[in-house]
């Protein structure tokens, strides 16, 4: 009971358990009882690892575009504008149209069949952006490849928040956003290979078979999902690949950690939700940090060493070495990244905020160097703080897992921030890049960097007014609770004397 209530001071108050081996550090199902330990094979192996290798997927098909463009698709479409900045325009209103209708539609509609369909829609979709003939034509298919893909990316940080709990999110929340970043480390490569070797097969350029690769692939791993992709453990609704027993563990590990399951939708419920600060903050927090990510230059740089006249004369970069060379970045971000998930689980047992702070401060170090350093003048030093410049940036899923946490105990206002917090997100997108991020002002996008400051700046004040408001609700909590012990303390039992103190406190999560 000490080591429980010790526990329960932990990270802004959730439920984590004391580390008692070296192994714990290193991943958590080294401590767990047998039965939990295959149950947490299982989720890995059904959960983690098919939503890992869909993002891989999802962002193969989403980092194409750039890539297309940086290999022929600018001269072949007569894209010499802000096409590609509008294209991307495009696909985020597609994008934020879908998120919140999908990821509330999850809390009603199993996962299994949803997240699957969705995977088609987007991967046919790309496949036919490998036929157009205008930029017209590209931006019709981006806002339904926008569609489709804005269901997964929330849905699955719902999903994992369904089966994991604080010691268990983090990390895992992480491997699924890195294999985002290797899908475009892998867009890089793939492009450059086929580039290398289609360009000009059946007729074809290059950047048309990445896109036809890309939905290829994609295809059979939505099939597979309709197999093995789970419906949420407090649905009712046992997974096949799950025995009664492990689903029973698998409601009961959620309802110790307090989170809840789905409830119909009342007025009183849509007003406590809309009163509450979770739902303004949270997503707010989200939308500065994934505003400040700054847009990827190192490709624009190193084209720009090829026009005429040459910046640098006697210096200048292949196509394959523009698509190369910026993969060093998403290599030394993906390491960075995935260390700070497994601290945040581990050593720091569940603190986010730690790694909020940290990520501001560094990119606002490196968008300040990318914003002041001269573009030619040391071409060596400024290619390696592009390289270095996204180690601040791995501070995403450990917001959304926060927010898993935070809004706990009930499951529909969970769905609707974490859509929330990533649909507003892009809502912002939608418009600023159009500013801020012009293609035009590449490669020196000094407007870009210094909102990228901003917006860092911005989430340090975010973060520290949440961690106060988590402190007063804990507060008042805790004050409730000795209330009511005191009150219960006073009144008479049935006998004639005192009634005996409470041995069950009932747990009460601040709204």
């Amino acid at each position: 009971m000490a080591e429980d209530a010790e526990a329960s001071r932990l990270a802004d108050g959730k439920v984590v358990k004391p580390i008692k081996t070296w192994k714990g550090y290193l991943w958590d199902t080294f401590e767990m009882p047998s039965d939990q330990r295959w149950l947490m094979f299982k989720l890995d192996a059904f959960i983690l690892t098919f939503s890992s290798i869909g993002y891989f997927l999802k962002n193969l098909d989403l980092n194409n575009v750039t890539n297309a463009y940086l290999s022929g698709m600018e001269e072949d479409l007569e894209m010499f504008g802000n096409e590609l900045v509008t294209s991307t325009s495009i696909f985020t209103v597609g994008y934020v149209i879908g998120q919140i209708p999908f990821n509330l539609l999850m809390t009603r509609l199993s996962p299994r069949w949803l997240i699957p369909t969705l995977e088609v829609g987007w991967g046919l979709a790309v496949m036919c952006m490998s036929s157009v003939k205008s930029y017209k034509a590209l931006y019709a298919l981006r806002f339904l490849v926008g569609i489709f893909e804005s269901g997964f990316y929330p849905g699955i940080h719902y999903m994992l928040g369904s089966w994991y709990t604080p010691q268990e999110i983090g990390k895992r929340a992480m491997v699924f956003w890195l294999a985002g970043s290797i899908g475009q480390l892998f867009s890089g490569f793939l492009q450059a290979a086929a580039y290398t070797n289609l360009n000009g097969v059946s007729g074809r350029e290059g950047w048309r078979w990445l896109f036809i690769i890309d939905g290829i692939i994609t295809l059979p791993l939505a099939l597979a999902g309709y197999l093995f992709f789970p419906n949420l453990p407090q649905g009712g609704k046992r997974t096949w690949w799950t025995t009664e027993e492990e689903h029973q563990l698998s409601v009961k590990r959620m309802q110790e950690i307090g989170r809840a399951g789905k409830e119909p939708w009342t007025k009183a419920k849509a007003r406590r939700i809309f009163k509450s600060w979770h739902t303004y903050l949270l997503p707010l927090l989200y939308i500065v940090w994934n505003n400040g990510w700054p847009q990827p230059g190192m490709g624009y740089w190193l084209k720009s060493f090829s026009t005429t006249p040459a910046p640098l004369p006697g210096t200048s970069f292949s196509v394959p070495q523009i698509n190369n060379l910026p993969l060093l970045t998403t290599g030394i971000f993906i390491v960075v990244a995935f260390t700070w998930g497994w601290l945040s689980d581990g050593p720091c047992r569940g603190a986010r905020w730690p790694f909020i702070y940290a990520g501001a401060v560094i990119t606002i170090i490196f968008c300040a160097l990318l914003r002041q350093m001269p573009l030619y003048s040391n071409v060596d030093g400024r290619m390696a703080v592009y390289w270095l410049g996204s180690i601040g940036l791995g501070a995403g899923p450990l917001i959304l897992s926060w927010t898993n946490e935070i809004c706990s105990d009930d499951t529909e206002k969970r769905a609707l921030i974490v859509a929330l917090a990533n649909d507003l997100a892009y809502v912002v997108q939608a418009v600023a890049p159009n500013f801020v991020w012009k293609t035009t002002d590449f490669p020196a996008a000094k407007k870009g960097y210094l909102w990228c400051i901003v917006l860092h700046a911005l989430s340090i004040f975010v973060t520290a007014t949440i961690q106060i408001l988590l402190w007063r609700d804990r507060k008042n909590v805790g004050q409730i609770e000795s209330d009511t012990a005191s009150e219960e303390s006073r009144e008479p039992d049935v006998k004639g004397g005192r009634k005996a103190p409470s041995e069950e406190v009932t747990s009460i999560n601040p709204s």
